[in-house]
Parts: C-alpha cells; structure tokens; sequence
C-alpha cells in the first residue's frame, strides 16, 4: 500500500460513528487528532451518514464528550437529502419517517410534510419507524412518491452491537413496492463533492477517513481522494480482504495520522 504525505494535505473528510466515537465513547488518539488539526491551520469536516441528528446536537454531542467542535465542521446525510430535493424539485413536499435532524434540513430546505399525496417519501432512522408508518409508506410509494433515502448503510455501531440503519428500514418499502430508492449520502459522490466544496479543497489535496470500505473508502477513492481506513469501527484486516479496491493507507485510528505526520510511524 502506499503511504500518504499528511502534512501536504489541506483538506479532512472524516465519518464519525467508529472514527471519532463509538456509542458515547472517545477513541484513542481522538483528541491528538483535532489538536494537530487545528495546530497545523487544516481544513476539516465531519460527514457522517447518520441522518437524525442536526449539526448543532452533533457538535454538542462531542461538547459532552470533551471535544470542541463548532458547527460549522458538520455536514449530514440528512442535509444532502435536503440539498438534492431543494435542487430537483423546489418547494415539494414528503411524507417522512426520521429524527429532528431530517426534519430540520427539509423543513430549511422549504420542503413541507404530506402524508395525503406527497412527491417524496423520505425513510430515515427514527423511533417512529413502526409498521403503521411503513404500510403508509409503501401505499404512498404504490401512488406515485418517490422512495429516497438518507443513506444506504444496512447498520451502525452502538455501544453493545450494532443497530439497524437507513438501508434496511429502507428494505421493506423496496421489496413490498418493487422500486428502488435513491440514497443521497455516503457513497453517492454528490455528498463527498458538496464536503470538498464546503472545505474549498480540491480532492487531490483531500483526505477521506472511515471505518467502512463500502461507503467512506469508496466514496473517497471515487471522489480521487487519498483514503485512510481505521480499525477502530466496523472494519478488520479480515473484511478488507472481502473488497475489490483498497484504501490508500489502513491505520488503528486516528492517532496514527499524528503520528505519522511527526515522522513518530
């Protein structure tokens, strides 16, 4: 593998869940990490695919956990929902199943709720996801709405296993309706370019990191980004070997990256 000049970077792209945190835990080095970022005067923005959650609650999440990030360092897979509904159709309206932080981006958008004839329905994760709320869905699916989705992650971390995401709540809808849904976040590239622009960097000065292959290490090696894969979420040595394509670098977390860039690897 090839190793990556950290210290030539201007730009960081990194997820959050298995990365920066696990459930309501720092990992290792994490603290190291935001340091030499803001030492060394980079660019850098948290993406993550998690779309119930709005940047301020993100931003005071890692307040709690002692780190100190303003807001303006988040960017959500419920705010690209929002940005690509805003540009494909102005002021449409949804019937939508998610957490404030979905709610929050569509309602910022213009973007009204409808439950009678709505051009989108919009699945996220939310804790008034129950089957009631999925026969409507699918119906309204049946009539016309468009399936979307703020992310196609089947699961996350939480502190004792894993929890169902946006890809498998989407699921049901899919297979009882036989359409497929569009899912703005991470892989889809418009996602990862609207964090380069939001970091005004060019992707070749940019740096994706995640701890998962199949939407942070894509997303950032189909953007031209170097990509760094960390063990300290979802991803092992053994899963790495189950993919095609390969990060630039894997590393344990994000402390390496210091490290490396102090010439201490």
């Amino acid at each position: 593998m090839k190793t990556i000049d950290f210290n030539e970077k201007k730009g960081f792209i990194c997820d959050m869940d298995g990365v920066i945190y696990h459930g309501n835990k720092v990992l290792p080095g994490v603290a190291e990490f935001l340091q030499w970022l803001h030492d060394e005067k980079k660019e850098y923005l948290f993406l993550t695919n998690n779309s119930g959650s709005t940047p301020r609650e993100l931003q005071q999440k890692l307040a709690r956990l002692g780190l100190e990030v303003s807001e303006d360092h988040f960017y959500t897979s419920a705010l690209a929902t929002a940005a690509f509904l805003k540009e494909q159709a102005p002021g449409c309206s949804a019937y939508v199943i998610g957490e404030a932080g979905l709610f929050n981006a569509l309602y910022d958008a213009g973007i009204t709720m409808n439950d009678v004839n709505p051009d989108y329905v919009i699945l996220g994760e939310g804790k008034t996801y129950s089957l009631d709320s999925l026969t409507k869905a699918t119906n309204l699916v049946l009539k016309g709405a468009k399936l979307i989705g703020p992310n196609s992650d089947v699961s996350g971390p939480i502190e004792n296993g894993i929890a169902p995401a946006c890809g498998a709540l989407v699921a049901p809808v899919e297979i009882a309706t036989g359409k497929k849904a569009y899912f703005c976040g991470k892989p889809n590239p418009l996602m990862m370019r609207t964090g380069l622009k939001l970091l005004n960097c060019h992707s070749a000065e940019a740096v994706m990191v995640g701890d998962r292959m199949d939407t942070d290490i894509i997303s950032g090696l189909e953007s031209g980004m170097s990509t760094v894969l960390v063990l300290s979420g979802v991803s092992t040595t053994e899963t790495l070997k189950t993919f095609a394509y390969r990060p630039s670098i894997v590393l344990s977390g994000v402390g390496d990256i210091v490290k490396m860039a102090n010439g201490e690897m």
